[in-house]
Protein backbone atom coordinates (compact mmCIF):
# COMPACT_ATOMS: atom_id res chain seq x y z
CA UNK A 1 0.00 0.00 0.00
CA UNK A 2 0.70 3.14 -0.85
CA UNK A 3 0.94 6.47 1.39
CA UNK A 4 -1.71 8.01 -1.16
CA UNK A 5 -3.92 5.29 -1.78
CA UNK A 6 -7.81 6.00 -2.12
CA UNK A 7 -6.84 9.41 -3.25
CA UNK A 8 -8.20 11.16 -6.61
CA UNK A 9 -6.56 14.09 -7.66
CA UNK A 10 -8.35 15.90 -11.17
CA UNK A 11 -5.19 17.66 -12.93
CA UNK A 12 -5.73 20.45 -15.57
CA UNK A 13 -2.59 21.87 -16.43
CA UNK A 14 -0.11 21.94 -19.41
CA UNK A 15 3.64 21.96 -19.19
CA UNK A 16 5.47 21.64 -16.16
CA UNK A 17 4.44 22.80 -12.70
CA UNK A 18 0.63 20.96 -12.11
CA UNK A 19 1.51 17.73 -14.41
CA UNK A 20 5.06 17.43 -11.97
CA UNK A 21 3.05 17.59 -9.09
CA UNK A 22 -0.07 15.10 -9.43
CA UNK A 23 2.60 12.98 -10.88
CA UNK A 24 4.57 13.00 -7.50
CA UNK A 25 1.04 12.31 -6.14
CA UNK A 26 0.51 9.45 -8.67
CA UNK A 27 4.44 7.93 -7.69
CA UNK A 28 2.50 7.63 -4.01
CA UNK A 29 -0.23 6.03 -4.64
CA UNK A 30 -3.13 8.89 -5.52
CA UNK A 31 -5.36 8.22 -8.84
CA UNK A 32 -4.91 11.03 -11.27
CA UNK A 33 -6.72 12.18 -13.99
CA UNK A 34 -5.27 13.94 -16.51
CA UNK A 35 -8.05 16.38 -17.92
CA UNK A 36 -6.76 17.49 -21.27
CA UNK A 37 -8.38 19.39 -24.57
CA UNK A 38 -9.11 18.16 -27.58
CA UNK A 39 -7.38 17.62 -30.37
CA UNK A 40 -3.48 17.96 -29.11
CA UNK A 41 -3.78 17.93 -25.36
CA UNK A 42 -0.78 18.61 -23.10
CA UNK A 43 1.18 19.91 -25.58
CA UNK A 44 4.68 19.27 -23.54
CA UNK A 45 3.71 15.76 -25.32
CA UNK A 46 5.67 17.50 -28.28
CA UNK A 47 8.39 19.12 -27.10
CA UNK A 48 12.26 17.81 -27.04
CA UNK A 49 13.26 14.12 -27.70
CA UNK A 50 10.40 11.67 -28.58
CA UNK A 51 9.17 8.51 -29.53
CA UNK A 52 6.05 7.45 -31.31
CA UNK A 53 4.07 10.54 -30.61
CA UNK A 54 5.75 11.21 -26.83
CA UNK A 55 8.19 13.11 -25.35
CA UNK A 56 10.62 12.31 -22.89
CA UNK A 57 9.36 15.19 -21.30
CA UNK A 58 5.99 14.36 -20.97
CA UNK A 59 6.81 10.75 -19.94
CA UNK A 60 8.83 11.83 -17.26
CA UNK A 61 6.38 14.72 -15.88
CA UNK A 62 3.26 12.16 -16.19
CA UNK A 63 3.85 8.53 -15.35
CA UNK A 64 0.69 6.95 -13.53
CA UNK A 65 -2.20 9.01 -14.87
CA UNK A 66 -5.10 8.43 -16.95
CA UNK A 67 -6.02 10.24 -19.85
CA UNK A 68 -9.28 12.02 -20.38
CA UNK A 69 -9.84 14.33 -23.40
CA UNK A 70 -12.60 16.18 -22.86
CA UNK A 71 -14.52 19.55 -24.36
CA UNK A 72 -14.82 21.55 -21.13
CA UNK A 73 -16.60 24.84 -23.08
CA UNK A 74 -19.42 22.52 -23.79
CA UNK A 75 -21.96 21.52 -21.13
CA UNK A 76 -22.13 18.14 -21.68
CA UNK A 77 -17.75 18.16 -20.82
CA UNK A 78 -18.74 20.95 -17.68
CA UNK A 79 -20.76 17.72 -16.13
CA UNK A 80 -18.38 15.09 -16.57
CA UNK A 81 -16.39 17.13 -14.60
CA UNK A 82 -18.41 18.24 -12.67
CA UNK A 83 -19.30 14.74 -11.83
CA UNK A 84 -15.84 13.62 -11.19
CA UNK A 85 -15.00 16.25 -8.87
CA UNK A 86 -17.67 15.60 -6.85
CA UNK A 87 -16.21 12.28 -6.23
CA UNK A 88 -12.26 13.70 -5.54
CA UNK A 89 -10.53 14.75 -3.25
CA UNK A 90 -8.13 17.00 -5.34
CA UNK A 91 -8.22 19.50 -8.25
CA UNK A 92 -4.78 20.68 -9.29
CA UNK A 93 -4.60 23.30 -12.07
CA UNK A 94 -2.12 25.48 -13.44
CA UNK A 95 -4.17 27.37 -16.05
CA UNK A 96 -4.14 31.38 -16.04
CA UNK A 97 -6.26 33.02 -13.29
CA UNK A 98 -9.87 33.32 -13.95
CA UNK A 99 -9.42 30.38 -16.46
CA UNK A 100 -11.00 27.91 -14.81
CA UNK A 101 -14.10 30.28 -13.45
CA UNK A 102 -14.68 31.39 -17.26
CA UNK A 103 -15.65 28.03 -18.23
CA UNK A 104 -17.45 27.35 -14.81
CA UNK A 105 -14.94 24.95 -13.40
CA UNK A 106 -13.57 27.67 -10.83
CA UNK A 107 -12.97 26.67 -7.20
CA UNK A 108 -16.64 27.86 -5.45
CA UNK A 109 -18.49 26.07 -7.91
CA UNK A 110 -16.52 22.68 -7.32
CA UNK A 111 -16.15 23.02 -4.16
CA UNK A 112 -19.91 23.91 -3.44
CA UNK A 113 -20.24 20.52 -5.28
CA UNK A 114 -18.20 18.74 -2.78
CA UNK A 115 -17.05 20.71 0.58
CA UNK A 116 -14.17 18.34 0.92
CA UNK A 117 -12.97 19.09 -2.33
CA UNK A 118 -9.17 20.63 -1.88
CA UNK A 119 -9.04 22.75 -4.78
CA UNK A 120 -5.57 23.97 -5.66
CA UNK A 121 -4.58 27.00 -8.63
CA UNK A 122 -0.81 27.55 -9.66
CA UNK A 123 -0.33 30.56 -11.27
CA UNK A 124 2.61 32.56 -13.03
CA UNK A 125 2.88 35.51 -10.71
CA UNK A 126 -0.75 35.72 -8.32
CA UNK A 127 -3.70 35.96 -8.65
CA UNK A 128 -3.78 39.99 -8.00
CA UNK A 129 -1.36 42.50 -9.02
CA UNK A 130 0.43 44.15 -12.43
CA UNK A 131 1.72 40.72 -13.53
CA UNK A 132 -1.77 38.72 -12.95
CA UNK A 133 -2.24 37.92 -16.31
CA UNK A 134 1.08 37.72 -17.72
CA UNK A 135 2.47 34.59 -19.23
CA UNK A 136 4.86 32.75 -16.96
CA UNK A 137 7.77 30.60 -18.32
CA UNK A 138 10.58 29.41 -16.16
CA UNK A 139 13.65 31.89 -18.00
CA UNK A 140 10.96 34.61 -16.86
CA UNK A 141 10.52 33.52 -13.19
CA UNK A 142 13.99 33.08 -12.97
CA UNK A 143 14.83 36.70 -14.48
CA UNK A 144 12.69 38.33 -11.37
CA UNK A 145 13.49 36.05 -8.55
CA UNK A 146 17.17 36.18 -8.70
CA UNK A 147 18.13 32.74 -9.96
CA UNK A 148 19.76 34.46 -12.65
CA UNK A 149 21.53 37.47 -10.79
CA UNK A 150 22.49 34.37 -8.50
CA UNK A 151 24.26 32.37 -11.02
CA UNK A 152 25.45 34.93 -12.76
CA UNK A 153 27.38 36.51 -10.06
CA UNK A 154 31.18 37.24 -10.54
CA UNK A 155 30.25 37.01 -14.12
CA UNK A 156 29.57 40.14 -15.25
CA UNK A 157 26.08 39.01 -16.36
CA UNK A 158 22.85 37.64 -15.07
CA UNK A 159 22.92 33.66 -16.41
CA UNK A 160 20.63 31.15 -16.50
CA UNK A 161 20.13 27.76 -14.94
CA UNK A 162 20.01 25.44 -17.91
CA UNK A 163 16.98 23.78 -16.15
CA UNK A 164 13.55 24.07 -15.34
CA UNK A 165 14.24 25.01 -12.44
CA UNK A 166 11.34 27.03 -11.30
CA UNK A 167 8.92 24.51 -12.95
CA UNK A 168 10.08 22.18 -10.43
CA UNK A 169 10.39 24.18 -7.66
CA UNK A 170 7.12 25.23 -8.07
CA UNK A 171 5.81 21.70 -8.25
CA UNK A 172 6.96 19.77 -5.23
CA UNK A 173 5.94 23.41 -3.35
CA UNK A 174 2.60 22.54 -4.74
CA UNK A 175 2.38 18.86 -4.00
CA UNK A 176 3.53 20.11 -0.23
CA UNK A 177 0.83 21.98 0.10
CA UNK A 178 -1.56 19.81 -1.25
CA UNK A 179 -0.65 16.77 1.20
CA UNK A 180 -1.02 19.45 4.13
CA UNK A 181 -4.33 20.44 3.16
CA UNK A 182 -5.39 16.28 2.79
CA UNK A 183 -3.66 16.22 6.52
CA UNK A 184 -5.62 19.18 7.98
CA UNK A 185 -9.49 17.37 6.13
CA UNK A 186 -8.60 14.44 8.21
CA UNK A 187 -8.88 16.68 11.21
CA UNK A 188 -11.60 18.64 10.19
CA UNK A 189 -13.30 17.26 7.45
CA UNK A 190 -13.52 20.43 4.96
CA UNK A 191 -11.50 21.27 1.75
CA UNK A 192 -10.08 24.35 1.08
CA UNK A 193 -8.82 26.55 -1.75
CA UNK A 194 -4.90 26.93 -1.99
CA UNK A 195 -3.27 29.63 -4.18
CA UNK A 196 0.30 29.37 -5.19
CA UNK A 197 2.37 31.18 -7.48
CA UNK A 198 5.37 30.56 -9.36
CA UNK A 199 7.26 34.14 -8.52
CA UNK A 200 6.71 33.09 -5.06
CA UNK A 201 7.36 29.53 -4.91
CA UNK A 202 10.95 30.35 -6.64
CA UNK A 203 11.80 33.22 -4.31
CA UNK A 204 11.40 31.09 -1.02
CA UNK A 205 13.65 28.48 -2.66
CA UNK A 206 16.31 31.15 -3.27
CA UNK A 207 16.18 33.28 -0.37
CA UNK A 208 18.14 31.31 2.24
CA UNK A 209 21.12 31.71 0.53
CA UNK A 210 20.56 33.81 -2.50
CA UNK A 211 19.31 36.81 -0.52
CA UNK A 212 21.37 36.07 2.87
CA UNK A 213 22.78 39.79 1.75
CA UNK A 214 19.14 41.43 1.35
CA UNK A 215 18.39 39.76 4.69
CA UNK A 216 19.68 41.99 7.31
CA UNK A 217 18.82 45.56 7.43
CA UNK A 218 20.23 47.34 10.23
CA UNK A 219 23.55 49.77 9.23
CA UNK A 220 25.54 47.58 11.54
CA UNK A 221 24.99 44.25 9.90
CA UNK A 222 28.32 42.60 8.95
CA UNK A 223 28.21 41.10 4.94
CA UNK A 224 30.67 38.91 4.76
CA UNK A 225 31.50 36.30 1.50
CA UNK A 226 29.63 33.22 1.26
CA UNK A 227 30.91 29.79 1.04
CA UNK A 228 29.62 29.79 -2.50
CA UNK A 229 32.28 31.92 -3.36
CA UNK A 230 34.98 29.25 -2.33
CA UNK A 231 33.03 26.21 -2.62
CA UNK A 232 31.85 26.39 -6.17
CA UNK A 233 34.36 26.10 -8.48
CA UNK A 234 35.75 23.21 -10.95
CA UNK A 235 39.41 23.46 -10.73
CA UNK A 236 41.76 21.68 -12.96
CA UNK A 237 43.88 19.08 -12.25
CA UNK A 238 46.49 17.77 -14.86
CA UNK A 239 43.86 15.36 -16.52
CA UNK A 240 40.49 16.74 -15.40
CA UNK A 241 39.08 18.56 -12.76
CA UNK A 242 37.55 18.50 -9.51
CA UNK A 243 34.84 20.37 -7.01
CA UNK A 244 36.02 20.40 -3.67
CA UNK A 245 33.70 21.79 -0.80
CA UNK A 246 36.03 22.37 2.25
CA UNK A 247 33.85 24.59 4.40
CA UNK A 248 35.21 23.82 7.87
CA UNK A 249 38.25 24.19 9.11
CA UNK A 250 39.20 20.63 9.77
CA UNK A 251 38.36 20.33 6.33
CA UNK A 252 41.08 23.39 5.01
CA UNK A 253 43.54 21.56 7.19
CA UNK A 254 42.26 18.78 5.07
CA UNK A 255 42.69 20.03 1.76
CA UNK A 256 45.85 21.43 2.20
CA UNK A 257 47.81 18.52 3.62
CA UNK A 258 46.44 16.83 0.41
CA UNK A 259 47.81 19.27 -1.64
CA UNK A 260 50.98 19.07 0.50
CA UNK A 261 50.37 23.14 1.06
CA UNK A 262 49.75 23.42 5.12
CA UNK A 263 52.23 26.38 4.84
CA UNK A 264 49.35 28.64 3.83
CA UNK A 265 48.05 28.89 7.32
CA UNK A 266 51.24 30.55 8.13
CA UNK A 267 49.98 33.55 5.80
CA UNK A 268 48.82 36.11 7.56
CA UNK A 269 45.89 36.39 4.69
CA UNK A 270 44.62 32.23 5.34
CA UNK A 271 45.27 31.46 8.93
CA UNK A 272 41.46 31.96 10.17
CA UNK A 273 38.09 31.10 8.01
CA UNK A 274 37.30 34.81 8.27
CA UNK A 275 40.64 35.54 6.89
CA UNK A 276 40.24 33.21 4.03
CA UNK A 277 37.47 34.82 3.35
CA UNK A 278 38.22 38.17 2.90
CA UNK A 279 41.08 37.25 0.33
CA UNK A 280 38.75 34.25 -1.13
CA UNK A 281 40.11 35.35 -4.71
CA UNK A 282 43.97 35.14 -3.31
CA UNK A 283 43.26 31.88 -1.86
CA UNK A 284 41.50 30.24 -4.82
CA UNK A 285 44.34 31.12 -6.82
CA UNK A 286 47.07 29.06 -4.10
CA UNK A 287 44.65 26.49 -4.46
CA UNK A 288 44.32 25.72 -7.94
CA UNK A 289 48.05 26.02 -8.36
CA UNK A 290 48.27 23.37 -5.88
CA UNK A 291 45.55 20.98 -7.79
CA UNK A 292 46.92 21.61 -11.07
CA UNK A 293 50.03 19.48 -10.12
CA UNK A 294 47.86 16.35 -9.32
CA UNK A 295 46.18 13.48 -11.83
CA UNK A 296 42.19 13.77 -10.73
CA UNK A 297 42.79 10.31 -9.46
CA UNK A 298 45.52 11.10 -7.46
CA UNK A 299 44.04 13.87 -5.96
CA UNK A 300 40.61 12.42 -5.15
CA UNK A 301 42.86 9.69 -3.00
CA UNK A 302 44.23 11.79 -0.98
CA UNK A 303 41.59 14.07 -0.45
CA UNK A 304 39.31 11.10 0.53
CA UNK A 305 41.74 9.70 3.06
CA UNK A 306 42.04 13.42 4.82
CA UNK A 307 37.98 13.21 5.09
CA UNK A 308 37.59 16.10 2.20
CA UNK A 309 34.14 16.24 0.38
CA UNK A 310 35.52 16.36 -2.99
CA UNK A 311 34.43 14.82 -6.75
CA UNK A 312 35.24 14.36 -9.94
CA UNK A 313 31.94 15.79 -12.50
CA UNK A 314 30.30 13.42 -14.10
CA UNK A 315 28.95 13.64 -17.84
CA UNK A 316 25.54 12.12 -18.52
CA UNK A 317 26.16 8.46 -18.59
CA UNK A 318 28.32 8.27 -15.67
CA UNK A 319 25.71 9.92 -13.44
CA UNK A 320 23.11 7.01 -14.46
CA UNK A 321 26.20 4.35 -14.00
CA UNK A 322 27.14 5.56 -10.44
CA UNK A 323 27.69 2.73 -8.08
CA UNK A 324 26.02 4.87 -5.45
CA UNK A 325 22.68 4.86 -7.20
CA UNK A 326 22.66 1.31 -7.69
CA UNK A 327 22.90 0.67 -3.96
CA UNK A 328 20.09 3.30 -3.07
CA UNK A 329 17.78 1.42 -5.59
CA UNK A 330 17.48 4.78 -7.57
CA UNK A 331 16.69 4.00 -10.87
CA UNK A 332 15.16 1.26 -13.39
CA UNK A 333 15.02 0.68 -16.66
CA UNK A 334 11.07 -0.01 -17.75
CA UNK A 335 9.26 -0.56 -21.58
CA UNK A 336 6.68 2.40 -22.36
CA UNK A 337 4.08 0.55 -24.97
CA UNK A 338 4.93 3.59 -26.89
CA UNK A 339 8.40 4.91 -26.05
CA UNK A 340 10.01 1.59 -25.91
CA UNK A 341 12.75 1.26 -23.05
CA UNK A 342 13.61 3.65 -20.94
CA UNK A 343 15.28 5.02 -17.72
CA UNK A 344 13.14 6.09 -15.07
CA UNK A 345 14.38 7.57 -11.31
CA UNK A 346 12.11 6.46 -8.45
CA UNK A 347 10.82 8.53 -6.06
CA UNK A 348 13.39 9.76 -3.80
CA UNK A 349 11.56 9.25 -0.36
CA UNK A 350 11.35 5.84 1.34
CA UNK A 351 8.20 4.89 3.48
CA UNK A 352 8.80 2.42 6.56
CA UNK A 353 12.66 1.87 4.29
CA UNK A 354 11.07 0.75 0.69
CA UNK A 355 11.53 2.27 -2.08
CA UNK A 356 8.21 3.00 -3.53
CA UNK A 357 7.87 1.59 -7.54
CA UNK A 358 7.16 4.43 -9.89
CA UNK A 359 3.33 4.33 -11.17
CA UNK A 360 2.46 3.08 -14.18
CA UNK A 361 3.22 4.33 -18.00
CA UNK A 362 2.64 7.76 -19.21
CA UNK A 363 -0.99 7.78 -21.34
CA UNK A 364 -1.51 8.61 -24.05
CA UNK A 365 -3.87 11.24 -25.06
CA UNK A 366 -7.60 10.94 -24.53
CA UNK A 367 -6.15 6.81 -23.50
CA UNK A 368 -8.68 6.31 -20.73
CA UNK A 369 -11.44 8.88 -22.03
CA UNK A 370 -13.81 5.28 -22.36
CA UNK A 371 -13.10 4.08 -18.63
CA UNK A 372 -12.96 7.09 -16.38
CA UNK A 373 -16.58 7.73 -18.13
CA UNK A 374 -17.58 4.24 -17.18
CA UNK A 375 -16.66 4.58 -13.87
CA UNK A 376 -19.01 7.39 -13.72
CA UNK A 377 -21.75 4.83 -15.00
CA UNK A 378 -22.33 6.01 -18.91
CA UNK A 379 -23.47 3.47 -21.20
CA UNK A 380 -21.25 2.19 -24.17
CA UNK A 381 -24.18 3.76 -26.24
CA UNK A 382 -23.84 7.37 -24.24
CA UNK A 383 -20.13 7.60 -24.64
CA UNK A 384 -20.31 6.48 -27.99
CA UNK A 385 -22.70 9.78 -28.31
CA UNK A 386 -20.24 12.20 -26.66
CA UNK A 387 -17.47 10.85 -28.83
CA UNK A 388 -19.46 11.46 -32.07
CA UNK A 389 -20.73 15.07 -31.15
CA UNK A 390 -17.05 15.96 -29.67
CA UNK A 391 -16.98 16.18 -26.21
CA UNK A 392 -15.13 13.68 -25.55
CA UNK A 393 -11.62 11.97 -27.61
CA UNK A 394 -10.24 8.67 -27.39
CA UNK A 395 -6.24 8.51 -29.16
CA UNK A 396 -6.76 8.18 -32.71
CA UNK A 397 -4.15 5.29 -33.13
Amino acid sequence: MKPLDGIRVLEFSTMITASFAAMMLADQGAEVIKVEPLELGDPMRYLGSAKGGFSALFANCNRGKRSLSVDLKSDAGREIIENLAAESDVVLTNYRPGVMDGIGLGSEHLRSLNPALIYAGVSGFGTEGPHRDAPAYDPIIQAQTGFAAVQGQGKGAPEFMQSLMCDKVTAYTACQAVTTALYVREKTGEGQHIDLSMLDSALYFLFPDGFMHHTLLDEDAEHKAPLSELLYEIAGTIDGGVTVSAATPGQQVGLLTAIDRLELFADERFNTIDKIMANVDAFRLEIRAGIASFSTEDLLGKLHENDVPAARPLDYHEVLAHPQYEANDSTDVDTHPRLGSMVRVKPPARFGGDRLQPASHSPAHGEHTFEVLQSLGRTDQEIANLIEQGIVQQPKD
